[in-house]
């Protein structure tokens, strides 16, 4: 099979939680023990740093590479979802794996996967973790897909693990709690193995502290320290809370070599170095275009807090959800006076625009209705002026159709 023709495939054969919501999660990590004893436990042949969080994890998880690449290591980067190209999930020093390795690596194993009727996301967890075994990485900097304890990721014992923050995000899977979420996040957490945790939220701090009692790991809220100063090339008021995290889990990661220096740079570099997009991305200058994949209450919050600071004659937002967001916690946050551009992002699970429409209304959040989001950008990049401010939001898939 050509590239194509394999994603095609891999898109087509295999649930996929991004497209297909609850119904395409499995509640167990046997699938993903399965797949990797057929690949002769690649995961047990590279050191590894564990990110999970509502939000930040994958703004957490490019730091973090960066910032080893600056030190001088071969360093792997799990992420999901991708945004353009399925490569962009699984990288190596900031360079995505291959087409023909994907090519090869289902022509050799699709007997066994259809077989085993495999999610994507157990596949492409195996995948990556072949590669970066196959490839002799330094470490592998492992983002968590979706909560935790019962993630496909959730089979590696790493140096490090990080938990971003809580919020509600997937309470459908999750729990309908912060307590019941924070207990899925905290499931990554391993036997003497140290954990950190980037923010200090009162209430749920004791799900952390039980769970780290329990596996005799060492935790640390990073919030709660003085740490150095860092500038990051990550644009966002919140990076600041993300960088707390990873200094400090920098700081428990033993054997590794990272100076101050290579701190900086690595702050300084992460799109360059890893290759990040979405998050607070500058597309356009006149009209600026902002475009973040945050798509939950907590990380709406911050984008739009920091949004309304901007200077601007008028504000256009482009938003598209999926089905299962709670709109009457999110919509509630955008502004009033503001023209809205409301579109359907081109997936199954995307909440049709008409609907959303109606529910803005309620919120007095008015505007047209698209028949996608590229119609939806073509209109409001010809109905902005030059001293007008364009945000593009509210899913990863509305962004990923604009980039």
């Amino acid at each position: 099979m050509t590239y194509s023709e394999t994603l095609d495939w891999l898109f087509a054969q295999l649930p996929m939680y991004q497209q297909k919501g609850k119904k395409a999660f499995k509640d167990k990590l046997n699938g993903i023990l399965t797949l990797t004893e057929h690949l002769d436990y690649p995961h047990h042949r590279f050191k590894s740093i564990h990110v999970a969080g509502t939000n930040g994890k994958g703004s957490s998880s490019h730091m973090l590479a960066s910032i080893l690449q600056e030190a001088g290591y071969t360093v792997g980067l799990y992420t999901s979802p991708h945004l353009k190209d399925f490569r962009e999930r699984i990288r190596i020093n900031g360079i995505p794996v291959s087409a023909t390795y994907v090519v090869d690596f289902i022509d050799t194993h699709k007997s066994f996967i259809e077989q085993h009727h495999f999610s994507f996301f157990e596949m492409t967890v195996g995948m990556a973790f072949d590669y970066f075994a196959r490839e002799k990485v330094d470490i592998a900097v492992v983002e968590v897909g979706l909560g935790g304890r019962l993630d496909s990721t959730n089979i590696i014992t790493p140096e490090v693990s990080l938990i971003t923050n809580i919020g509600y995000d997937h309470t459908d899977i999750l729990g309908d709690t912060l307590d019941k979420i924070a207990a899925e996040k905290a499931g990554i957490i391993k036997q003497d193995v140290p954990v950190v945790v980037s923010e200090f939220q009162p209430d749920i701090a004791w799900v952390f502290e039980g769970k780290a009692y329990e596996k005799s790991a060492e935790l640390t809220f990073a919030s709660q320290l003085e740490l150095p100063a860092y500038t990051t090339s990550l644009m966002g008021d919140y990076q600041t809370k993300n960088i707390k995290g990873v200094l400090v889990a920098l700081d428990k990661l033993k054997n590794f070599k990272v100076d101050p220096a290579h701190i900086a740079n690595g702050l300084k570099k992460v799109t360059g170095n890893t290759g990040l997009q979405g998050r607070w991305q500058v597309l356009v200058e006149h009209p600026k275009i902002i475009c973040d994949t945050a798509h939950n209450e907590e990380g709406l919050s911050l984008v739009v807090a920091q949004l309304l600071k901007q200077p601007y004659k008028a504000l256009h937002l482009v938003l598209g959800f999926v089905k299962e967001k709670d709109l009457d916690a999110i919509l509630p946050m955008f502004p009033k006076n503001a023209s809205y551009y409301f579109c359907r992002p081109n997936i199954p699970r995307g909440l049709d625009a008409m609907v959303l429409q109606a529910k803005a209304k309620k919120h007095d959040l008015h505007g047209k209705v698209y028949t996608g989001v590229r119609e939806a950008y073509e209109a409001v990049n010809q109905e902005a002026s030059k001293a007008d401010l364009i945000f593009v939001g509210g899913s990863t898939f509305t962004v990923a159709e604009v980039l």
